[in-house]
């Protein structure tokens, strides 16, 4: 039987980081993935992930953001290559709606760059044709990263760091007393003195009823540009718009021939992550198709391609990061909305940080569950 000082269950974007984080500190991990590594099964792919730092969902995110970006940089350093590419992000919403007043607050409690364009700024942005009554914001500083680069450069730092990283191995259940934690695979048994639940959509399975989560059928939507507006998509802006129909969001053509657009609002709940319908159509993504037609006029209105993937969503849409309810030896980095992968280099230091007992480097104690779900 193996024993080590700590098991992370999920090796997606919030376990991949904490793997490397306490692996370099020089602690014996191991990793379990129950598919491939970097897979598209769960909520980690897609090619892309925005990053942003005047954040409308609240504030308190922001100093986290700030970190989170450090950490991103370093792991471009780490593994030598380009993961985040800053491109400003568009904002568009009523103007007091949740978007436009979230970042303006956000912004002003943290001095984070945020301009208000004006219609002739609006020239600079060829690609979108913005309703009237919306008002416009870019942050200059926002950009995207390449989400399964992301996870696994994260994975191979921790591999060569000396993390032990089964894939394909998956988890049938897990326990903790005084002496350590005890987990159970389709391959074997092992021990170890903590355990980290970084399991996605698959964490409710893991954790108790007190950690409400549900888990929502998602899709995303490449659509092909038009000739005449290829410049317009490949240097663009990384954008989000909430519209009177549904908020969407999108990205600078990465392949140089299409964009990616999907819906961030609305979504299918399913019982459980096995049974997701991971066939994409066109009917899939028809809100977004009107939001094409309505805001991106050098798009083809129906998406050539599409994927599925899945939201794990709180109550109050805000992540779960804090120890188990029962267990102090057991840690949960849950429920991250739709919201949460540019945090996953962040996540992955604090939960580190909490495995071995210390002070956390920004605070995220707004993340905890006490008082949040009655």
């Amino acid at each position: 039987m193996s024993h080590f000082d700590c098991i992370i269950l999920g090796g997606g974007g919030m376990g991949s980081a904490t793997a490397y984080q306490l692996t370099k500190r020089g602690h014996r991990v191991l990793l379990l993935e129950q598919f491939a590594a970097a897979h598209d099964r769960g909520s980690s792919h897609g090619e892309t992930r925005v990053i942003r730092k005047a954040y409308f969902e609240h504030p308190d995110y922001v100093p986290l953001l700030r970190r989170a970006y450090q950490l991103w940089s370093e792991l471009e350093e780490v593994c030598g290559k380009r993961l985040y590419y800053q491109t400003g992000l568009l904002l568009a919403g009523p103007t007091n709606g949740e978007v436009i007043v979230g970042a303006q607050l956000a912004s002003a409690t943290h001095a984070v760059p945020l301009d208000h364009l004006t219609e002739s700024d609006l020239q600079s942005f060829p690609g979108f044709q913005i309703p009237e009554e919306l008002t416009v914001l870019l942050e200059p500083e926002a950009g995207y990263l390449l989400v399964e680069q992301c996870v696994s450069e994260y994975l191979q730092a921790a591999t060569r760091a000396g993390c032990e990283v089964h894939t394909n191995e998956r988890v049938l259940h897990w326990s903790s007393d005084d002496r350590g934690v005890a987990v159970q695979t389709t391959r074997a048994h092992y021990q170890a003195s903590s355990l980290v639940i970084t399991a996605g959509a698959w964490s409710a399975s893991f954790l108790p009823a007190a950690v409400p989560l549900r888990v929502l059928r998602k899709a995303l939507a490449w659509h092909q540009i038009r000739a005449e507006s290829e410049h317009a998509y490949i240097n663009g802006p990384v954008f989000l718009f909430q519209m009177n129909h549904g908020a969407f969001y999108g990205f600078p053509s990465i392949d140089g021939a299409t964009v990616k657009v999907a819906e961030h609002s609305g979504g299918d709940l399913i019982d459980h992550p096995q049974m997701l319908d991971r066939q994409w159509t066109p009917c899939d993504t028809e809100p977004v198709s009107a939001f094409v037609r309505q805001v991106m006029p050098g798009l083809n209105h129906t998406a050539s391609r599409g994927s599925i993937c899945m939201y794990t969503m709180t109550p109050d849409e805000h992540f779960i990061v804090d120890e188990h309810p029962q267990y102090s030896n057991v840690h949960v980095a849950a429920g991250f909305s739709g919201h949460g992968y540019k945090f996953a280099s962040v996540i992955g230091e604090i939960l580190a940080d909490r495995v071995e007992g210390v002070t956390t480097v920004v605070e995220a104690d707004f993340l905890r569950l006490q008082g949040r779900f009655r």
